[in-house]
């Protein structure tokens, strides 16, 4: 009984903020004409390297990629990985260490080879080290999965602001 009333309390606050935000003129940004197809329309290419690796899935998935559909658009990355021991023991061993990445893009009209767009994002992560030398693989591979996928959801906003300011290209 309390579940249900919970719920409609919530259904009910939700509708009345998406009225209050209907009403003000927001829209979101994937409602723009042609973000979301454009996003869907870029083909993503990377160095090699986990982290580019990992960077590229991430990428797909967070633009929707349409692999059954001709690109429109091509993605170029640049990624540059820094790893700084943090916090050094008495016995000089690093406590933490901080990964960095940036990674510069560059977003290409298939059809002209011009560019369109460019950016650069950086982002980092911390993960504790290990004092066995396999124990501290596992925090370093998940450090690799955190840092790129904060990379990749970066570069999404900002070609989803670039498609939306551009209508699309």
């Amino acid at each position: 009984m309390v579940a249900q009333s919970l719920r409609a309390v919530v259904a009910i606050a939700a509708l009345a903020g998406a009225v209050g935000l209907a009403g003000c003129g927001f829209t979101p940004l994937y409602a723009t004409p042609g973000v979301s197809s454009g996003l869907s329309a870029i083909t993503v290419v990377v160095p090699q390297g986990r982290v580019a690796y990992l960077l590229r899935e991430d990428l797909d998935d967070a633009l929707a990629h349409d692999k059954t559909a001709p690109a429109v658009w091509r993605l170029d990355l640049t990624v540059d990985q820094t790893r700084d021991p943090r916090g050094l023991r008495l016995d000089n061993v690093a406590e933490r260490y901080d990964l960095g990445l940036t990674v510069k893009y560059t977003l290409t009209s298939v059809a002209t080879g011009k560019v369109a767009h460019s950016g650069t994002v950086s982002t980092d992560v911390s993960y504790d080290a290990a004092n066995a030398p396999y124990a501290g693989i596992s925090p370093r591979q998940d450090s690799q999965e955190r840092v790129a996928a904060d990379a990749a959801r970066r570069i999404q906003i900002e070609l989803a602001a670039w498609m939306a300011s551009h209508r699309g290209g």
